[in-house]
């Protein structure tokens, strides 16, 4: 198996993690990193070992050197990275979702095929133990088809308040639906027929972020199963973890539910009390593991093997079909087809 050379594009917080599962692969070479923030990307650089540092997207795909990128970008900002690395030829990993409007999906996806490079979108949740678990049992037909989930995933008002200074550029929809919209799908083995959808905008245009506070969707999909999808950021900052992600699937045998805030692990402390999170990514005796790196791995080897991903570009465009439905029903207050 050969050795790819990847260059990262958005060193933040998720970008970060790509330069540590990077770092971490057998199979895999970390050549340069860009950041419109010159002092941040010097820093990862320097704390990781990385030998080229760009100032732009443009600069780090046309280095011959690299073959494939990974772009951590805010959710917004993913077209313009993924369509000049498709026109240098790089192999692309891109966040999810793959864009914040079907337009720009359409755009990325239309680059990809003309110039014939891979594109895997990042979600990262189906490489999961729990939520592939869930997946293995379906295809085993173990408890029968799926009829009906119910998914709930949602943060602490920590998130677009602190965490991401970007959160009014982008929604709850596509900041944590697009990972439940696409579990639904993957569990579904279907495409969505309609889409009826509520949100609300109160608390944090209050504050002065004008964007959303939380979406509820009812899914249905064409050959007849539904699904729940619950997201909002508004949580309370007292929560013991800032993520709460439950899964309730009822099948035509049998039922399986998923919750991962606790991670089987509670720590008190004297004043406060938290769930610590490690399955994601963490590192055990000097060795990264987590399904963040899992994923990351996959889109390496696929590389590395010259196969497609088992995400692919039509999974992302399809992703962001659901969540502009999932918009367009919340803002016309009526059940939209796809």
């Amino acid at each position: 198996m050969r050795r790819v050379k990847l260059g990262v594009i958005g060193v933040g917080i998720q970008g970060e993690g790509h330069v540590i599962c990077i770092k971490s692969l057998p199979n895999a070479e970390l050549i340069a990193i860009a950041d419109v923030d010159e002092k941040r990307a010097r820093y990862i650089a320097e704390r990781y070992g990385v030998p080229k540092v760009y100032r732009s997207h443009e600069e780090l795909v046309r280095d011959a050197e690299i073959d494939a990128v990974t772009i951590a970008t805010p959710d917004f900002l993913h077209k313009d990275p993924v369509i000049c690395a498709a026109e240098n030829g790089k192999h692309i990993l891109v966040e999810k979702p793959m864009a914040t409007t079907l337009e720009d999906a359409k755009a990325m996806a239309s680059a990809v095929r003309k110039h014939n490079v891979k594109l895997m979108v990042n979600f990262e949740n189906r490489f999961n133990p729990a939520f592939v678990s869930v997946k293995e049992t379906l295809d085993r037909g173990e408890i029968g088809k799926p009829l009906y989930a119910y998914i709930r995933l949602s943060d602490t008002i920590y998130v677009p308040t602190e965490m991401i200074k970007w959160s009014h550029k982008t929604d709850v929809a596509s900041f944590l639906m697009s990972h439940t919209a696409d579990l639904a799908r993957w569990y579904f083995s279907d495409e969505v027929h309609s889409v009826y959808a509520i949100s609300k905008r109160e608390i944090l245009k209050s504050m002065g972020i004008d964007t959303p506070d939380m979406y509820v969707a009812l899914i249905k999909f064409k050959r007849g199963g539904s699904a729940v999808l619950e997201s909002s950021w508004i949580l309370p900052r007292s929560m013991p973890s800032i993520v709460d992600f439950k899964l309730e699937l009822i099948c035509s045998k049998g039922t399986i539910t998923v919750d991962t805030q606790k991670q089987g692990v509670q720590l008190f402390g004297e004043s406060t009390w938290s769930y610590p999170s490690f399955i994601r990514l963490y590192s055990i005796h000097g060795r990264t593991v987590g399904f963040l790196r899992e994923a990351l791995g996959h889109f390496v080897d696929c590389i590395a093997q010259d196969r497609e991903p088992l995400v692919t570009v039509e999974d992302g465009l399809a992703d962001v079909k659901i969540l502009d439905a999932i918009r367009e029903s919340a803002a016309k207050g009526k059940p939209i087809e796809l």
